[in-house]
């Protein structure tokens, strides 16, 4: 076989090699990227969604850990990085009043409760969340769930 014959098959593999690679490279990327992306649009979901849940379980007196348990029983998974600030954030809006209480001999807990500025607020959020859901469900949006 001749050298030119060599070297075009040569750059017929390297040609089809570097496409396949670019290819396969391009679609591990886009994966991670659309992955990424998706996950970085369900995170801001939740935050909205997370807020309207605290102010409504903190109708009832809570501390940080009850708080996020009672979140996980409901599906909504949250980390203690997340749910402190935000309880600390509530609170600095006037939306939650703190007291630390010891209990049962245990070490001192910091209880959160609903303000009557929070009251208010959580009931214009309910009714704002509520609207929000009507027109989702005329859109179409959350059929996949059923």
């Amino acid at each position: 076989m001749s050298i030119l014959k060599r070297i075009d098959r040569l750059d017929d593999f390297l040609l089809k090699y570097c496409i396949n690679y670019s290819i396969m490279y391009y679609m591990i990327t886009y994966d991670r990227m659309s992955t990424e992306f998706i996950e970085n649009l369900a995170s801001e979901m939740r935050r909205g969604v997370l807020t309207l849940a605290v102010l409504r379980q903190c109708q009832a007196t809570q501390y940080g850990y009850s708080l996020k348990q009672r979140l996980a029983e409901a599906g909504l998974e949250v980390n203690e990085g997340t749910l402190y600030p935000l309880l600390r954030r509530l609170e600095g809006q006037g939306l939650l009043t703190s007291a630390w209480q010891v209990t049962d001999d245990e070490r001192p807990r910091r209880y959160y409760l609903l303000s009557e500025l929070g009251t208010q607020v959580l009931t214009r959020l309910a009714g704002e969340w509520c609207g929000m859901i009507q027109g989702l469900e005329r859109l179409d949006v959350g059929k996949e769930c059923e």
